[in-house]
């Protein structure tokens, strides 16, 4: 019971102490969640605009003028490759 008897003047400040801490904790989780809200705004961005980039490479894709620019790339590669077969046969020659 002497052992009780120290702690009762001590209870005010530790109900305190605890009242304090209480409301830290609760403070931190709320700026916790804030921070987790604007994360997930900034990802939501972000999504939305990797969303657009694919639908414009969709329409690229699907678009006629696609074919096109790929015909005049294999063009282009073959004249360079004719090239350097001429270029070949003129050395051996």
């Amino acid at each position: 019971m002497g052992e009780l008897a120290i702690l009762i003047p001590l209870a005010p400040f530790l109900m305190v102490s605890f009242i304090v801490w209480t409301k830290h904790q609760s403070k931190m989780a709320e700026l916790a969640a804030q921070a987790t809200a604007e994360k997930a705004a900034q990802y939501a961005a972000s999504n939305t605009d990797l969303e657009e980039r694919v639908r414009v490479l969709e329409r690229i894709v699907t678009d006629k003028g696609y074919d096109v620019a790929s015909q005049i790339e294999a063009l282009r590669d073959a004249r360079k490759v004719e090239a350097l077969l001429e270029n070949r046969e003129k050395e051996v020659r």
